[in-house]
């Protein structure tokens, strides 16, 4: 199998080729729970690495994923996040690398992973979303390997806190976990569609600020012949607009395939920011479908990233061509 290492015993080899998909989880595996970014509250990321547990997964935290951060925004040093986020990838016990929250940060750590010792081994899953952003665009760029744009531990993608998990977002994630070929659809109960068509391309995207946020650097590849999956939070309508112009004038959307976004919460009045992403992606004349359950809203479905999907905009559904985990 590709991801094993050879018979003799030797560093695996990553064929040539696209990206590479992970294999699935099963009953037992060991993940390791990360801060690359802020830091997350103690009490809340124990709760949800418990309802991690519940799943038949062996959790572990990451050595600095419980530091206070002395910045107040990061949770502990870029040296010490990047540490924890290389030790996991490179631990052949661990089967997946989840993020405990976003925020901020995750891009501050890619300088410090050793991206050649990452490289040697085989893929494995990595999961989160919002400011994981950067590390999906860097896994997919610097690693080819799919990763997973879903729920985070800490977060209220799992559910408000003191609250249970979210209970469709918790099954989507355990579907897309242990049973990836059961977890190929996507929709919503009122998807909509600026610009009508069908598409097929490599899903890639992830958070608009982040991916704005990129552009100029070694990760920010464009999104030619990729189907670009867009959402945010905490964003006001003209800086939604800034940031698409900005990704627009850079030329990151030049031959996209077709744009998919999912949640926009506590970024304005919806009618506003849906007359943004009209205005702004119709001109690019590819399919557009807004409104699918995915980003920072609730569900919070797991997105792949990095694998080839269909879009069809008069059935609101985006779906895989194939499983995401092996």
């Amino acid at each position: 199998m590709e991801n094993e290492r050879s018979a003799a015993g030797g560093p695996w080899r990553r064929p040539a080729g696209g990206l590479h998909r992970p294999p699935r989880l099963r009953t037992g595996d060991r993940v390791a729970v990360v801060c690359p970014s802020s830091p997350a509250d103690p009490a809340r990321l124990l709760a949800d690495c418990a309802e991690l547990r519940g799943l038949g997964l062996d959790v572990v935290l990451g050595e600095h994923a419980l530091d206070p951060g002395g910045s107040g925004y990061l949770a502990a040093t870029d040296r010490d996040r990047a540490q924890d986020l290389e030790d996991a990838w490179l631990d052949p016990e661990i089967s997946a690398v989840v993020c405990a929250r976003g925020g901020y940060g995750s891009a501050r750590v890619l300088e410090f992973l050793r991206w050649e010792l990452m490289a040697g081994v085989a893929p494995k899953i990595l999961l989160g979303s919002s400011d994981a952003t950067s590390l999906h665009r860097a896994f997919a760029t610097r690693l080819r390997v799919c990763t997973l744009f879903g729920p985070m531990p800490a977060t209220a993608g799992f559910g408000p806190a003191g609250e249970p998990p979210d209970g469709r977002t918790l099954a989507h994630l355990r579907t897309t976990l242990f049973s990836p070929e059961d977890a190929l659809a996507f929709t919503s109960a009122h998807p909509t569609a600026p610009t009508a068509g069908r598409a097929r391309g490599i899903t890639t995207g992830g958070t608009l600020s982040l991916l704005a946020a990129a552009v100029g650097c070694a990760e920010a590849a464009p999104a030619a012949g990729a189907i670009v999956l867009l959402e945010d939070t905490g964003e006001e309508p003209y800086r939604i607009d800034r940031m698409l112009t900005q990704l627009l004038r850079a030329g990151w959307f030049a031959g996209a395939a077709g744009v998919v976004t999912g949640s926009w919460t506590e970024c304005g009045p919806p009618d506003e920011v849906a007359a943004v992403l009209h205005d702004r992606l119709g001109p690019l004349g590819v399919p557009v479908l807004t409104g699918l359950d995915f980003g920072h809203g609730q569900p919070q479905l797991t997105v792949p990233l990095g694998v080839e999907a269909e879009l069809d905009t008069a059935a609101g559904t985006l779906t895989l061509t194939s499983a995401a985990l092996r």
